[in-house]
């Protein structure tokens, strides 16, 4: 069986999505799938190519419970368009960015992470490099939502649970 894999991306890779692949890869391991699905996270720039995650953005989430140590900010590539089969954008500019950059015949990969919320109403995932501690637990909550939608979606759509 093929491995479903899941990219999501922001536009620097150290806020929103470092905390969604933190948050995803903890819900998927919890489930015990974590050798069916892939996860990665990208930027659309290359702002912080090599750095760690925001500390407030790992802060938030060390306190409930993800580790966000090892991960390392990277820019999407073409070639993410031809790995992954989820391409999860934090926002409208992202999504902007990820169809403008997208090769022929990989669009249908690209998509908005909050699609996947299950209790929020919002499209997307707001910015909280420039604001308060809030602004991260806000993140956090949108992002644990539409993750465990997603893993609904993806446990169904692949027959990954028995």
């Amino acid at each position: 069986m093929k491995k479903a894999s899941v990219l999501f991306v922001c536009m620097g890779n150290i806020c929103r999505s470092p905390t969604a692949e933190g948050v995803f890869r903890a819900l998927v391991m919890r489930s015990g799938l974590d050798g069916a699905i892939h996860i990665d996270s990208a930027g659309t720039h290359a702002y912080h190519i090599g750095k760690s995650p925001d500390t407030r953005a790992s802060a938030a989430a060390i306190k409930r419970g993800y580790d966000l140590s090892a991960l390392r900010g990277r820019q999407v590539s073409e070639r993410d368009f031809l790995i992954f089969d989820y391409i999860l954008a934090m926002d409208e500019d992202n999504l902007s960015n990820l169809k403008r950059i997208c090769p022929a015949g990989q669009a249908h990969k690209v998509s908005l992470f909050l699609e996947h919320s299950r209790n929020f109403s919002q499209r997307e995932v707001p910015d909280p490099y420039y604001g308060g501690t809030q602004g991260f637990e806000h993140v956090l909550d949108l992002v644990e939502d539409a993750a465990q939608g997603l893993l609904d979606k993806l446990a169904e759509a692949h027959s990954l649970r028995s």
